[in-house]
């Protein structure tokens, strides 16, 4: 767990328990209707609570993968979720989402979420590369991957349709070592 410092109060960043399942499907449902800039838009996740209770069992269950809150005052207000490869010869890189609460962009949290991931993956002693896709034209994150240290890796063309309209998507990695 760790705490931080912002704007309008104190957060901390800590790993997702079983328990948060209910709070955490609440805030994707929000969230899917903050942003197009998600993979999964309004009401396309339709897990159940006991299917997100496993999910983040498996998770946390691993030694490849990540699944981290951001809280302030008992309320989930970011999150992101790093997977790896299952199979040996791709156990060692993986790709991450993350988001935040639309009241809480621009203090810094997405940004220290993506830092603890890179923290944790230097401390793994098995995550080699980070890889995330983000919308060509979502240049406000595009700047944040950049100044934390991802490179340009490619262009997919019309990774997202969205509304009977394609974006592209840019591939980003960091290597860790």
């Amino acid at each position: 767990m760790k705490e931080i410092k912002i704007n309008s109060g104190k957060f901390i960043i800590r790993k997702t328990l079983k328990s948060d399942a209910n709070e955490l499907l609440n805030y994707l449902d929000l969230i899917s209707k903050e942003s197009d800039y998600l993979t999964f838009g309004e009401g396309e996740l339709s897990r159940t609570i006991e299917q997100e209770e496993e999910f983040i069992e498996i998770a946390n269950n691993k030694n490849n993968s990540l699944f981290i809150v951001a809280e302030m005052g008992g309320k989930i207000i970011g999150n992101l979720n790093f997977q790896a490869g299952q199979r040996k010869r791709i156990a060692h890189t993986g790709e991450f989402g993350v988001s935040v609460l639309k009241e809480y962009w621009g203090n810094g949290i997405g940004k220290e979420l993506i830092k603890y991931l890179i923290e944790w993956s230097k401390n793994s002693g098995l995550i080699r590369k980070i890889n995330l896709r983000v919308r060509t034209d979502n240049t406000t994150a595009i700047k944040l991957y950049k100044k934390l240290g991802f490179l340009e890796e490619g262009i997919i063309k019309r990774d997202f349709l969205i509304d009977d309209k394609f974006y592209d998507s840019l591939s980003m990695g960091l290597l860790i070592d």
